[in-house]
């Protein structure tokens, strides 16, 4: 682990201050999520806080991202976005939002558990010219014994259509149908195909700045290509229950999630690594 976590650079007074302050959610919000496994949540940062990060998070990515090809050359994922891993590692003032417990403690809230811990961040920041996300689940990747997980989407900067914001297929969490699909065009074509015959209402909304979605780990979801000029920067926080246990791996991407982001976890017990620390309790 990198010594310089293990000393935490101080951020600014007002900033620190924001990070810890409860967002409080409604009976309604909280209602919403319930249905919908979504949510969007305006005014989750304040300008200062949004743009410190932003600097901060576009700073750490330009420093480690190694992908040089040209956008012509990549596959449907790589056109989609560039990805880096557990930045909370790499940087103790990404750390400091990473860890946040105004985050967290929506998270918390949002799923009705006694608290949270990491599975790991990622940021995705999509070029401009970047493609579409295709529609997927995102638990597909995970080996998690419950449905008790949740992803914050924190775009870095508003977010308007033309720049390809996170849409949800509302509710979609009860389809079963689509969940072995990795990200692929395999998933865009079979999920836009399938949620095309359902009820679920497609969501596709422009992110203000400092608004927040959270979604759940089966939800299905896609983003549009960035047709901006501008680098959509988002960074993500992957949530799990504090009591979330290990399942055997059902995948090849699940074995590897289990390696890479659970290592020395035991299948049935509970997921208590030093990768996963409990970020909030109630």
């Amino acid at each position: 682990m990198p010594a310089s976590i293990l000393m935490p650079m101080p951020l600014p007074a007002s900033i620190e201050k924001a990070l810890q302050e409860p967002y409080p959610l409604t009976a309604d919000q909280l209602a919403f999520y319930e249905k919908n496994r979504f949510i969007k949540l305006k005014q989750v940062l304040d300008p200062d806080t949004l743009l410190f990060f932003n600097e901060a998070i576009g700073n750490r990515v330009a420093l480690l991202n190694r992908e040089q090809r040209p956008l012509a050359e990549r596959n449907t994922y790589g056109k989609a976005f560039l990805q880096l891993m557990n930045l909370w590692r790499e940087d103790d003032i990404v750390k400091q939002l990473v860890f946040s417990p105004r985050l967290a403690r929506i998270a918390t809230e949002l799923m009705d558990t006694r608290g949270v811990r990491m599975y790991h961040d990622q940021a995705l920041f999509k070029e401009a010219g970047g493609g579409i996300t295709p529609w997927h689940a995102d638990q597909f990747y995970w080996p998690l014994a419950s449905d008790k997980t949740i992803t914050a989407w924190i775009p870095l900067q508003a977010t308007p259509l033309e720049m390809g914001p996170l849409e949800f297929s509302a509710g979609s969490h009860v389809i079963t149908e689509g969940r072995e699909l990795a990200i692929s065009d395999e998933s865009e074509a079979a999920m836009q195909q399938r949620l095309r015959v359902t009820d679920f209402d497609h969501v596709i909304e422009p992110f203000d700045a400092g608004e927040v979605s959270f979604h759940s780990g089966w939800v299905f979801h896609r983003a549009g290509a960035n047709q901006s000029s501008t680098m959509r920067k988002v960074m993500t926080i992957i949530y799990m229950d504090v009591d979330m246990r290990l399942k055997a791996p059902e995948n090849a991407n699940q074995q590897l999630d289990w390696e890479v982001w659970c290592p020395g976890a035991e299948i049935g017990e509970i997921i208590n690594t030093p990768l996963n620390p409990v970020l909030y309790e109630q």
